[in-house]
């Protein structure tokens, strides 16, 4: 096998707490990961000239040192003695700085590619060992599904799959610096937290609204008051249908969870007409782990 097709899915939180700000500068964080189905396709080839090569359908994505696309391949490299090259052509459609792990989840492609191709025969256990030095969320993104995650990302939980349903994602013209986010972040005892534990109960019994119920992100506390564009998506989804809205990560794509696909379709249709949004999809919950 010379080369590999692989398709790198985006993440949402159907929580997401933070419970503290540790010594290290780091938060600890308790929240819940769903993999959907929106992705980016990579397509990973062995090369005999040694190093590097990233191609991308976006004019403007880095293809140096700076992408996590090349730090995970320059990893598996080094950690693995691998003296032939690879080239990577990336086809970005999940949306860029949209708190969908997008770079992450690249990431854990090439991870998985690599291990593939070059016949590394490295147990997921240990790619996700070797993705955490890349970003919190890429040992997630190599395990996928529905999972609790705790630390600062990289303690994770295998849960049950959550009800299968269809999910609005709409990002707004505006970018969001993770960075700003949790250090403007202020926990106290007026901090509202979602209940984790609620929600776990709620999916663990197949409820898809109680699962949507329990929905709450602590980072919305700092997002929206910079951005109300994200409240008026939120608002404008319920009022279209969904059983909750919510923020994912830090900002700012939010998302919609419905009941049905008609009812989810009249709600793209007029969140398209309504021009808050720059990009918005519909898609769905993927609780398959395998590639």
């Amino acid at each position: 096998m010379e080369k590999i097709t692989l398709k790198a899915l985006a993440k949402i939180n159907l929580g997401l707490d933070v419970i503290r700000k540790r010594e290290d500068g780091y938060h600890e964080v308790r929240m819940i990961m769903q993999t959907i189905h929106l992705f980016d396709q990579l397509t990973i080839a062995r090369t005999k000239e040694p190093g590097i090569k990233i191609t991308a359908n976006l004019d403007f994505l880095p293809t140096d040192g700076s992408n996590l696309i090349y730090k995970a391949a320059k990893l598996l490299q080094d950690s693995c003695g691998i003296e032939e090259g690879v080239r990577v052509d990336l086809r970005k459609y999940i949306p860029i700085a949209a708190g969908m792990a997008g770079g992450s989840t690249d990431a854990a492609a090439v991870l998985y590619g690599m291990n593939e191709l070059f016949h590394l025969g490295m147990k997921r256990s240990r790619l996700m060992e070797l993705g955490v030095k890349i970003g919190a969320d890429v040992p997630y993104c190599l395990m996928r599904g529905t999972a609790l995650a705790e630390g600062i990302g990289e303690k994770l939980k295998s849960l049950p799959p959550m009800p299968k349903c269809p999910v609005l994602i709409a990002k707004p013209p505006v970018g969001v610096s993770t960075k700003f986010v949790y250090e403007n972040l202020k926990l106290d005892e007026h901090t509202r937290h979602p209940n984790i534990r609620a929600q776990i109960a709620a999916i663990k019994k197949q409820d898809l609204r109680k699962t949507a119920e329990y929905m709450g992100n602590v980072l919305e506390t700092v997002t929206i008051p910079k951005y109300p564009v994200i409240a008026e998506i939120k608002r404008a989804m319920m009022e279209n249908g969904a059983l909750a809205s919510m923020m994912s990560g830090s900002g700012p794509t939010v998302f919609g969870l419905f009941e049905q696909e008609e009812q989810a379709r009249m709600a793209y249709e007029q969140m398209r007409k309504s021009q808050l949004t720059r990009q918005l999809y519909l898609t769905s919950i993927y609780n398959n782990r395998r590639r």
